[in-house]
Protein backbone atom coordinates (compact mmCIF):
# COMPACT_ATOMS: atom_id res chain seq x y z
CA UNK A 1 0.00 0.00 0.00
CA UNK A 2 1.46 2.80 -0.99
CA UNK A 3 0.86 6.52 0.76
CA UNK A 4 1.44 10.57 -0.14
CA UNK A 5 4.00 12.44 2.05
CA UNK A 6 3.33 16.04 1.66
CA UNK A 7 4.79 19.22 2.78
CA UNK A 8 2.17 22.17 2.70
CA UNK A 9 3.16 25.41 1.86
CA UNK A 10 4.34 25.73 -1.67
CA UNK A 11 2.62 27.46 -4.50
CA UNK A 12 1.78 26.41 -7.69
CA UNK A 13 2.84 27.83 -11.05
CA UNK A 14 3.32 26.92 -14.56
CA UNK A 15 1.23 25.49 -17.35
CA UNK A 16 -0.61 21.65 -16.77
CA UNK A 17 -2.57 19.69 -19.39
CA UNK A 18 -5.07 17.57 -18.06
CA UNK A 19 -5.38 13.45 -19.04
CA UNK A 20 -7.85 11.84 -20.95
CA UNK A 21 -11.26 11.52 -19.54
CA UNK A 22 -11.45 8.23 -17.36
CA UNK A 23 -15.54 8.13 -17.78
CA UNK A 24 -14.94 8.08 -21.77
CA UNK A 25 -11.91 6.20 -21.71
CA UNK A 26 -13.79 3.29 -20.09
CA UNK A 27 -17.09 3.42 -22.22
CA UNK A 28 -15.22 3.63 -25.45
CA UNK A 29 -12.82 0.56 -24.59
CA UNK A 30 -15.54 -0.86 -23.76
CA UNK A 31 -16.95 -0.49 -27.22
CA UNK A 32 -14.69 -1.95 -28.81
CA UNK A 33 -16.04 -5.21 -28.35
CA UNK A 34 -19.02 -4.58 -30.82
CA UNK A 35 -17.13 -5.61 -33.89
CA UNK A 36 -14.21 -8.09 -34.86
CA UNK A 37 -12.10 -5.18 -36.77
CA UNK A 38 -9.70 -2.70 -35.23
CA UNK A 39 -10.61 0.47 -33.31
CA UNK A 40 -7.93 2.85 -32.73
CA UNK A 41 -7.94 4.87 -29.78
CA UNK A 42 -5.70 7.87 -28.84
CA UNK A 43 -5.57 10.34 -25.26
CA UNK A 44 -6.22 6.91 -23.51
CA UNK A 45 -5.29 8.37 -19.52
CA UNK A 46 -2.58 5.81 -18.18
CA UNK A 47 -4.26 5.22 -14.81
CA UNK A 48 -5.60 2.11 -12.82
CA UNK A 49 -8.99 2.12 -13.87
CA UNK A 50 -8.53 2.04 -17.13
CA UNK A 51 -5.37 0.01 -17.13
CA UNK A 52 -7.19 -2.89 -15.44
CA UNK A 53 -10.05 -2.83 -18.04
CA UNK A 54 -7.47 -3.13 -20.49
CA UNK A 55 -5.68 -6.05 -18.88
CA UNK A 56 -9.20 -7.65 -18.00
CA UNK A 57 -9.94 -7.27 -22.09
CA UNK A 58 -6.96 -9.18 -22.77
CA UNK A 59 -8.26 -12.01 -20.20
CA UNK A 60 -10.85 -12.42 -22.79
CA UNK A 61 -9.08 -12.29 -25.77
CA UNK A 62 -9.10 -9.10 -26.98
CA UNK A 63 -6.47 -7.99 -29.05
CA UNK A 64 -4.59 -4.69 -27.51
CA UNK A 65 -1.88 -3.48 -29.43
CA UNK A 66 -0.13 -0.25 -27.80
CA UNK A 67 1.16 1.90 -30.63
CA UNK A 68 2.45 4.88 -28.36
CA UNK A 69 1.92 6.71 -24.54
CA UNK A 70 -1.96 6.87 -24.49
CA UNK A 71 -2.57 5.49 -28.27
CA UNK A 72 -3.92 1.40 -28.37
CA UNK A 73 -5.69 -0.47 -31.14
CA UNK A 74 -8.20 -2.77 -29.87
CA UNK A 75 -9.22 -5.95 -31.83
CA UNK A 76 -11.92 -7.94 -30.58
CA UNK A 77 -12.20 -10.81 -33.24
CA UNK A 78 -11.11 -14.27 -31.37
CA UNK A 79 -13.16 -13.66 -27.88
CA UNK A 80 -12.39 -16.48 -24.90
CA UNK A 81 -16.65 -16.03 -24.07
CA UNK A 82 -16.55 -19.15 -21.62
CA UNK A 83 -13.66 -16.99 -19.50
CA UNK A 84 -16.85 -15.11 -18.27
CA UNK A 85 -17.97 -18.10 -16.54
CA UNK A 86 -14.67 -18.13 -14.66
CA UNK A 87 -14.14 -17.29 -10.71
CA UNK A 88 -11.09 -15.30 -11.93
CA UNK A 89 -12.95 -13.28 -13.96
CA UNK A 90 -15.50 -12.64 -10.98
CA UNK A 91 -12.94 -11.45 -8.90
CA UNK A 92 -11.28 -9.20 -11.01
CA UNK A 93 -15.13 -7.50 -12.09
CA UNK A 94 -15.45 -7.04 -8.38
CA UNK A 95 -12.68 -4.96 -7.98
CA UNK A 96 -13.49 -2.87 -10.75
CA UNK A 97 -16.43 -0.74 -11.64
CA UNK A 98 -16.00 -0.09 -15.27
CA UNK A 99 -16.53 -3.91 -15.71
CA UNK A 100 -20.32 -2.96 -15.71
CA UNK A 101 -19.96 -1.48 -19.33
CA UNK A 102 -18.62 -4.57 -21.04
CA UNK A 103 -22.28 -5.61 -20.11
CA UNK A 104 -24.14 -3.72 -23.30
CA UNK A 105 -21.42 -4.48 -26.00
CA UNK A 106 -21.31 -8.03 -24.96
CA UNK A 107 -25.07 -8.63 -24.90
CA UNK A 108 -25.59 -6.49 -28.21
CA UNK A 109 -23.15 -8.74 -30.15
CA UNK A 110 -22.96 -12.66 -28.85
CA UNK A 111 -26.32 -12.13 -27.58
CA UNK A 112 -25.14 -12.96 -24.06
CA UNK A 113 -23.16 -11.86 -20.91
CA UNK A 114 -22.03 -12.60 -17.62
CA UNK A 115 -20.69 -10.01 -15.28
CA UNK A 116 -19.78 -10.05 -11.97
CA UNK A 117 -21.15 -7.09 -9.60
CA UNK A 118 -18.60 -4.45 -10.05
CA UNK A 119 -16.47 -2.84 -7.32
CA UNK A 120 -15.05 1.13 -7.16
CA UNK A 121 -15.70 3.56 -4.61
CA UNK A 122 -16.92 3.25 -1.55
CA UNK A 123 -19.16 6.26 -2.10
CA UNK A 124 -23.00 4.53 -0.97
CA UNK A 125 -25.11 2.10 -3.11
CA UNK A 126 -24.98 2.52 -6.85
CA UNK A 127 -27.61 0.42 -8.20
CA UNK A 128 -27.98 -1.31 -11.64
CA UNK A 129 -31.73 -1.27 -11.63
CA UNK A 130 -31.61 1.05 -14.37
CA UNK A 131 -29.08 -0.85 -17.02
CA UNK A 132 -31.09 -4.21 -16.31
CA UNK A 133 -34.41 -2.54 -16.76
CA UNK A 134 -33.33 -1.44 -20.18
CA UNK A 135 -32.12 -4.90 -21.21
CA UNK A 136 -35.33 -6.38 -20.40
CA UNK A 137 -36.85 -3.46 -22.37
CA UNK A 138 -34.52 -4.70 -25.68
CA UNK A 139 -35.91 -8.31 -24.55
CA UNK A 140 -33.23 -9.70 -22.61
CA UNK A 141 -33.60 -12.11 -19.69
CA UNK A 142 -31.70 -11.55 -16.46
CA UNK A 143 -30.55 -13.75 -14.20
CA UNK A 144 -28.62 -13.24 -10.56
CA UNK A 145 -26.59 -15.75 -9.11
CA UNK A 146 -26.67 -15.11 -4.84
CA UNK A 147 -23.48 -17.33 -4.50
CA UNK A 148 -20.67 -15.24 -6.33
CA UNK A 149 -22.80 -12.38 -7.17
CA UNK A 150 -22.87 -12.74 -10.87
CA UNK A 151 -25.33 -11.35 -12.87
CA UNK A 152 -26.26 -13.84 -15.84
CA UNK A 153 -28.19 -11.71 -19.39
CA UNK A 154 -29.30 -13.70 -22.14
CA UNK A 155 -31.23 -12.74 -25.11
CA UNK A 156 -31.61 -14.56 -28.92
CA UNK A 157 -32.63 -11.34 -30.62
CA UNK A 158 -32.56 -7.74 -29.03
CA UNK A 159 -35.59 -5.78 -30.46
CA UNK A 160 -35.76 -2.03 -30.97
CA UNK A 161 -38.12 -0.27 -28.45
CA UNK A 162 -38.98 2.56 -26.75
CA UNK A 163 -38.30 3.32 -22.97
CA UNK A 164 -38.12 5.96 -20.33
CA UNK A 165 -35.21 5.50 -18.11
CA UNK A 166 -36.05 6.06 -14.17
CA UNK A 167 -32.75 7.66 -13.61
CA UNK A 168 -30.37 9.35 -16.44
CA UNK A 169 -27.65 6.53 -15.28
CA UNK A 170 -24.10 7.61 -17.50
CA UNK A 171 -23.00 3.95 -17.02
CA UNK A 172 -26.39 2.80 -17.82
CA UNK A 173 -27.34 5.04 -20.86
CA UNK A 174 -24.29 3.92 -22.30
CA UNK A 175 -24.27 0.60 -21.70
CA UNK A 176 -28.13 0.05 -22.93
CA UNK A 177 -26.85 2.49 -26.29
CA UNK A 178 -24.28 -0.34 -26.71
CA UNK A 179 -26.53 -3.20 -27.04
CA UNK A 180 -28.90 -1.59 -28.59
CA UNK A 181 -26.79 -0.60 -31.72
CA UNK A 182 -26.81 -3.85 -32.83
CA UNK A 183 -30.49 -5.12 -31.89
CA UNK A 184 -33.40 -5.11 -34.66
CA UNK A 185 -35.51 -2.26 -35.22
CA UNK A 186 -35.18 1.27 -33.61
CA UNK A 187 -34.44 1.89 -29.88
CA UNK A 188 -35.96 5.26 -28.82
CA UNK A 189 -34.08 6.12 -25.04
CA UNK A 190 -35.85 9.08 -22.82
CA UNK A 191 -34.22 10.73 -19.54
CA UNK A 192 -30.97 9.75 -21.38
CA UNK A 193 -28.04 11.11 -19.51
CA UNK A 194 -25.86 13.60 -22.08
CA UNK A 195 -22.67 13.94 -20.59
CA UNK A 196 -20.10 14.78 -23.30
CA UNK A 197 -18.68 11.10 -22.53
CA UNK A 198 -21.85 9.96 -23.90
CA UNK A 199 -21.99 12.23 -26.55
CA UNK A 200 -18.32 10.85 -27.20
CA UNK A 201 -19.16 7.25 -27.33
CA UNK A 202 -21.96 7.93 -29.62
CA UNK A 203 -19.75 9.60 -32.26
CA UNK A 204 -17.65 7.10 -31.55
CA UNK A 205 -20.31 3.77 -32.39
CA UNK A 206 -21.27 6.67 -35.17
CA UNK A 207 -17.83 6.25 -36.84
CA UNK A 208 -18.19 2.51 -36.37
CA UNK A 209 -21.57 2.75 -38.69
CA UNK A 210 -23.83 3.08 -36.01
CA UNK A 211 -27.10 4.95 -36.99
CA UNK A 212 -27.75 7.26 -33.38
CA UNK A 213 -29.72 10.92 -33.37
CA UNK A 214 -30.72 13.03 -30.83
CA UNK A 215 -26.81 13.19 -29.69
CA UNK A 216 -26.45 15.66 -26.38
CA UNK A 217 -30.14 15.54 -26.14
CA UNK A 218 -31.49 13.71 -23.36
CA UNK A 219 -34.01 11.63 -26.62
CA UNK A 220 -31.54 9.56 -28.01
CA UNK A 221 -32.41 7.47 -31.25
CA UNK A 222 -31.22 4.42 -32.00
CA UNK A 223 -31.62 2.45 -35.67
CA UNK A 224 -30.26 -0.83 -35.28
CA UNK A 225 -27.33 -2.15 -37.97
CA UNK A 226 -26.49 -5.91 -38.56
CA UNK A 227 -22.58 -5.20 -37.71
CA UNK A 228 -20.20 -2.35 -37.16
CA UNK A 229 -16.45 -2.13 -38.09
CA UNK A 230 -13.13 -0.29 -37.03
CA UNK A 231 -12.71 3.04 -36.67
CA UNK A 232 -10.03 5.79 -34.88
CA UNK A 233 -11.25 8.40 -31.64
CA UNK A 234 -9.22 10.67 -29.50
CA UNK A 235 -10.34 10.90 -26.24
CA UNK A 236 -11.46 14.24 -24.44
CA UNK A 237 -9.68 15.84 -21.43
CA UNK A 238 -10.65 14.97 -18.18
CA UNK A 239 -13.31 17.24 -17.27
CA UNK A 240 -13.14 16.38 -13.56
CA UNK A 241 -9.31 16.85 -13.83
CA UNK A 242 -9.24 20.56 -15.05
CA UNK A 243 -11.83 21.36 -12.16
CA UNK A 244 -9.70 19.64 -9.51
CA UNK A 245 -6.80 21.50 -10.91
CA UNK A 246 -9.05 25.00 -11.03
CA UNK A 247 -9.49 24.29 -7.28
CA UNK A 248 -5.92 23.13 -6.61
CA UNK A 249 -4.97 27.27 -8.86
CA UNK A 250 -7.36 28.63 -6.26
CA UNK A 251 -6.29 27.04 -2.80
CA UNK A 252 -2.02 27.39 -3.66
CA UNK A 253 -1.56 28.45 -7.23
CA UNK A 254 0.58 31.66 -8.08
CA UNK A 255 -0.60 31.58 -11.61
CA UNK A 256 -1.42 28.19 -13.53
CA UNK A 257 -2.30 27.38 -16.60
CA UNK A 258 -4.47 24.16 -17.44
CA UNK A 259 -3.85 23.90 -21.53
CA UNK A 260 -6.23 22.41 -23.84
CA UNK A 261 -9.33 21.88 -21.44
CA UNK A 262 -12.05 21.73 -23.62
CA UNK A 263 -13.97 24.62 -22.87
CA UNK A 264 -17.43 23.40 -24.56
CA UNK A 265 -17.43 20.25 -23.19
CA UNK A 266 -16.60 22.09 -19.86
CA UNK A 267 -20.25 22.87 -19.17
CA UNK A 268 -20.75 24.99 -15.65
CA UNK A 269 -17.47 23.84 -14.47
CA UNK A 270 -15.74 27.10 -14.39
CA UNK A 271 -19.07 28.66 -13.45
CA UNK A 272 -19.22 26.61 -10.21
CA UNK A 273 -16.08 27.95 -9.06
CA UNK A 274 -16.74 31.52 -10.28
CA UNK A 275 -19.42 31.22 -7.51
CA UNK A 276 -16.73 30.64 -4.77
CA UNK A 277 -15.27 33.73 -6.25
CA UNK A 278 -12.06 31.88 -7.83
CA UNK A 279 -11.35 34.18 -11.37
CA UNK A 280 -10.86 31.83 -13.89
CA UNK A 281 -9.73 33.16 -17.16
CA UNK A 282 -10.87 31.60 -21.02
CA UNK A 283 -7.79 32.12 -23.09
CA UNK A 284 -8.28 30.51 -26.54
CA UNK A 285 -8.92 26.61 -25.18
CA UNK A 286 -6.84 27.08 -22.27
CA UNK A 287 -8.23 28.55 -18.93
CA UNK A 288 -5.72 30.47 -17.02
CA UNK A 289 -6.04 31.03 -12.85
CA UNK A 290 -4.32 33.86 -11.21
CA UNK A 291 -2.82 33.99 -7.74
CA UNK A 292 -5.65 34.44 -5.26
CA UNK A 293 -4.95 36.15 -1.61
CA UNK A 294 -8.52 36.07 -1.11
CA UNK A 295 -12.06 34.94 -2.91
CA UNK A 296 -15.62 35.68 -2.02
CA UNK A 297 -18.43 33.44 -2.03
CA UNK A 298 -21.25 34.78 -3.96
CA UNK A 299 -25.06 34.73 -2.55
CA UNK A 300 -27.95 34.12 -4.42
CA UNK A 301 -29.86 37.65 -5.94
CA UNK A 302 -32.49 37.80 -3.16
CA UNK A 303 -29.15 37.53 -0.38
CA UNK A 304 -29.68 33.86 0.69
CA UNK A 305 -26.86 31.42 1.30
CA UNK A 306 -25.20 30.26 -2.17
CA UNK A 307 -25.45 26.43 -2.53
CA UNK A 308 -23.76 24.21 -5.22
CA UNK A 309 -25.52 20.98 -5.74
CA UNK A 310 -25.04 18.20 -8.08
CA UNK A 311 -27.44 17.26 -11.05
CA UNK A 312 -27.59 15.47 -14.18
CA UNK A 313 -25.65 17.23 -16.73
CA UNK A 314 -25.89 19.97 -17.76
CA UNK A 315 -25.70 20.35 -14.52
CA UNK A 316 -22.78 20.14 -12.38
CA UNK A 317 -21.03 16.90 -12.16
CA UNK A 318 -21.11 15.20 -8.69
CA UNK A 319 -17.50 14.24 -8.89
CA UNK A 320 -16.23 17.77 -8.42
CA UNK A 321 -18.28 18.89 -5.18
CA UNK A 322 -15.24 17.07 -2.65
CA UNK A 323 -13.01 20.38 -4.64
CA UNK A 324 -15.03 22.75 -4.33
CA UNK A 325 -16.07 21.92 -0.60
CA UNK A 326 -12.44 22.23 -0.05
CA UNK A 327 -12.12 25.11 -1.85
CA UNK A 328 -14.29 27.19 0.26
CA UNK A 329 -13.04 26.02 3.43
CA UNK A 330 -10.52 28.93 2.50
CA UNK A 331 -13.10 31.56 0.84
CA UNK A 332 -14.68 34.62 2.31
CA UNK A 333 -18.10 33.70 2.94
CA UNK A 334 -20.44 30.35 3.28
CA UNK A 335 -21.66 28.26 1.45
CA UNK A 336 -23.96 24.99 1.74
CA UNK A 337 -22.65 22.05 -0.31
CA UNK A 338 -25.70 19.57 -1.50
CA UNK A 339 -24.58 15.93 -2.72
CA UNK A 340 -27.81 14.63 -3.93
CA UNK A 341 -26.64 11.24 -5.61
CA UNK A 342 -24.23 9.53 -2.96
CA UNK A 343 -25.12 8.91 0.43
CA UNK A 344 -20.89 8.38 1.47
CA UNK A 345 -19.57 11.00 -0.61
CA UNK A 346 -19.29 13.63 2.02
CA UNK A 347 -18.03 11.54 5.15
CA UNK A 348 -14.49 12.83 4.58
CA UNK A 349 -15.10 16.08 5.63
CA UNK A 350 -14.13 15.14 9.31
CA UNK A 351 -11.03 14.59 8.18
CA UNK A 352 -11.30 18.27 6.72
CA UNK A 353 -12.70 19.56 9.97
CA UNK A 354 -9.80 17.77 12.24
CA UNK A 355 -7.34 19.53 10.36
CA UNK A 356 -9.18 23.20 11.21
CA UNK A 357 -11.77 23.38 8.67
CA UNK A 358 -15.29 25.23 10.02
CA UNK A 359 -17.91 22.79 8.53
CA UNK A 360 -21.04 21.37 9.78
CA UNK A 361 -21.99 18.06 8.12
CA UNK A 362 -26.24 18.36 8.59
CA UNK A 363 -26.77 14.88 7.21
CA UNK A 364 -25.26 12.22 4.53
CA UNK A 365 -26.04 14.52 1.80
CA UNK A 366 -25.35 18.19 3.32
CA UNK A 367 -22.64 20.66 4.33
CA UNK A 368 -22.41 23.72 5.27
CA UNK A 369 -18.63 25.46 5.25
CA UNK A 370 -18.04 28.07 6.44
CA UNK A 371 -15.03 29.71 4.92
CA UNK A 372 -11.69 31.31 6.77
CA UNK A 373 -10.27 33.39 4.43
CA UNK A 374 -6.75 32.60 4.87
CA UNK A 375 -7.20 34.00 8.25
CA UNK A 376 -6.62 30.46 9.73
CA UNK A 377 -4.57 27.91 7.19
CA UNK A 378 -5.86 24.49 7.41
CA UNK A 379 -3.15 22.12 9.85
CA UNK A 380 -1.72 18.78 8.98
CA UNK A 381 -2.54 15.82 9.39
CA UNK A 382 -2.57 12.19 8.35
CA UNK A 383 -5.97 10.97 6.66
CA UNK A 384 -6.86 8.15 4.81
CA UNK A 385 -8.61 8.28 1.16
CA UNK A 386 -11.79 6.51 1.20
CA UNK A 387 -12.26 7.07 -2.74
CA UNK A 388 -10.72 8.92 -6.27
CA UNK A 389 -12.70 12.32 -5.22
CA UNK A 390 -12.39 12.47 -1.41
CA UNK A 391 -8.32 11.48 -2.19
CA UNK A 392 -8.03 14.55 -4.70
CA UNK A 393 -9.51 16.97 -2.35
CA UNK A 394 -7.45 15.85 0.91
CA UNK A 395 -4.61 15.92 -1.28
CA UNK A 396 -5.21 20.00 -1.97
CA UNK A 397 -6.44 20.20 2.00
CA UNK A 398 -2.64 18.72 2.62
CA UNK A 399 -0.83 21.09 -0.06
CA UNK A 400 -2.59 24.16 1.23
CA UNK A 401 -1.76 23.10 5.25
CA UNK A 402 1.06 24.26 7.87
CA UNK A 403 3.25 21.14 8.07
CA UNK A 404 3.52 17.92 7.02
CA UNK A 405 0.51 15.46 5.92
CA UNK A 406 0.06 12.00 4.95
CA UNK A 407 -2.57 10.25 3.17
CA UNK A 408 -2.75 6.32 3.00
CA UNK A 409 -4.75 4.08 0.23
CA UNK A 410 -3.45 6.94 -2.70
CA UNK A 411 -3.99 3.74 -5.15
CA UNK A 412 -7.78 5.29 -4.95
CA UNK A 413 -6.20 8.15 -6.31
CA UNK A 414 -4.21 6.91 -8.66
CA UNK A 415 -7.62 5.26 -10.20
CA UNK A 416 -8.57 8.37 -11.71
CA UNK A 417 -5.35 10.80 -11.97
CA UNK A 418 -2.21 9.74 -13.93
CA UNK A 419 1.18 10.46 -12.07
CA UNK A 420 -0.56 13.18 -10.22
CA UNK A 421 2.60 13.62 -7.70
CA UNK A 422 5.12 13.60 -10.45
CA UNK A 423 2.51 16.22 -12.17
CA UNK A 424 2.29 18.65 -9.43
CA UNK A 425 5.40 18.46 -7.98
CA UNK A 426 6.64 19.73 -11.20
CA UNK A 427 4.76 22.86 -10.36
CA UNK A 428 6.30 23.82 -7.22
CA UNK A 429 4.80 20.95 -5.02
CA UNK A 430 6.44 19.01 -2.60
CA UNK A 431 5.04 15.64 -2.62
CA UNK A 432 6.76 11.89 -2.37
CA UNK A 433 4.97 8.65 -2.52
CA UNK A 434 6.60 5.95 -0.22
CA UNK A 435 5.44 2.25 0.00
CA UNK A 436 4.37 1.10 3.25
Amino acid sequence: MASFIIEGGHALSGTITPQGAKNEALEVICATLLTSDAVRISNVPNILDVNNLIRLLKDIGVKVTANASGDYTFQADDLNLDYLDSLEFVKKCSALRGSVLMFGPLLGRFGKATVAKPGGDKIGRRRLDTHFLGFKKLGAKLEHSEDCSVFQIRAQHLKGTYMLLDEASVTGTANIIMAAVLAKGTTTIYNAACEPYIQQLCHLLNAMGANISGIGSNLITIVGVSQLHGAEHRVLPDMIEVGSFIGMAAMVGNGIRIKDVSLRNLGIIPDAFRRLGVKVKEEGDDLVIPHHSHYEVQSFIDGTIMTLADAPWPGLTPDLLSVLLVVATQARGSVLIHQKMFESRLFFVDKLIDMGAQIILCDPHRAVVIGQDHRIRLRAGRMTSPDIRAGIALLIAAMSANGTSRIDNIQQIDRGYENIDIRLNELGAHIERVDD
